[in-house]
């Protein structure tokens, strides 16, 4: 007879009646000072502060060429449209993202695997890594909606069930990253304080949440709060430059009203000794193509 694992206790509270600030309980960095890795330790102290690094070129313009035109591939295909992963624009009907990408496309599951990603996550999390979530998102010009302010961790906490702050996201740049097309904006520090969102969880989020967040999103007075005290930092860049953020990181992305697209893939690494249990603060579990629920080590 096989026992379940035990629910840990719950370290971060959230989705209760109101909002709630529980300062951070885990390390950012989880290797021991000086691991190797590629990083070097100026670039580990900075991420440690800032809850984020900017690398500007992690792969090559060929490279990201073959990105590209798998990017093309499963945006127009309309096998991928139909499937459950993809997700359209409300308006539009374009698509959105695709999650689970590294399952669906071989050229981005060979990206999972790559030292320069693999290396990078084993080195600040101090463990081996699986991949919790991995999806393409699309900011087509004209008109491509926004992701509003959010911690990734409050969700994958309170829906995913991830006990501890041991994720680390990287957004790989697949066009040009403007100031102006819908980049990511990250509040520097923000990743040190865990705000707890209100309203409960309603059961199937994720099929609202992917198009247009609503739960697990911050009041306009604790944003206004945490912009006074950390400020926001844009990140624009060529195609091939990444940026590593915290699970914990404040961060959101702006409407693309321009006619300049804006596409990333994003990989998202949790440690192997931080692996889903229930969810916290959610009725049931979200699909393991948001959620993985498959904890195999990344090789």
């Amino acid at each position: 007879m096989t026992l379940a694992p035990e629910q840990p206790a719950d370290l971060y509270p959230t989705r209760g009646p109101k909002e709630a600030v529980t300062r951070r309980q885990d390390p950012v960095v989880w290797s021991e000072p000086g691991a190797p890795g590629p990083f070097t330790a100026n670039e580990v102290a900075a991420y440690d502060r800032d809850g984020f690094l900017a690398l500007d070129r992690l792969v090559s313009p060929d490279e990201v060429a073959v990105f590209n035109r798998e990017l093309e591939r499963l945006t127009t295909d309309p096998q991928i449209r139909a499937d459950e992963r993809s997700v359209l624009e409300p308006g539009t009907g374009q698509v959105r993202s695709v999650f689970e990408v590294h399952k669906i496309s071989e050229v981005f599951g060979q990206l999972v695997h790559d030292p320069r990603l693999a290396d990078r996550a084993r080195q600040l999390l101090g463990s081996d890594v699986y991949v919790h979530q991995s999806r393409i998102n699309v900011k087509p010009g004209f008109g491509a909606t926004g992701f509003y302010w959010h911690s990734d961790f409050e969700t994958w906490h309170a829906e995913d069930g991830l006990p501890h702050m041991r994720t680390v996201s990287v957004s790989v740049a697949l066009t040009e990253n403007y100031p102006w097309n819908g980049s990511l904006m990250i509040m520097p520090g923000s990743h040190k304080t865990f705000l707890g969102c209100a309203g409960a969880t309603p059961k199937d989020n994720y099929k609202q949440s992917l198009q247009m967040q609503d739960a697990g999103t911050p009041s306009d007075e604790q944003l206004t709060a945490m912009t006074a005290e950390h400020g926001i930092r844009m990140f624009t860049g060529a195609p091939g430059s990444a940026v590593w953020f915290d699970c914990n990181c404040m961060h959101g992305s702006g409407d693309n009203i321009t006619p300049y697209p804006r596409s990333n893939v994003f990989i998202v690494f949790n440690s192997v000794e931080n692996t889903a249990v229930e969810p916290f603060a959610a009725p049931v579990r979200r699909p393991e193509f948001i959620g993985a629920r498959d904890f195999t080590p990344v090789r």
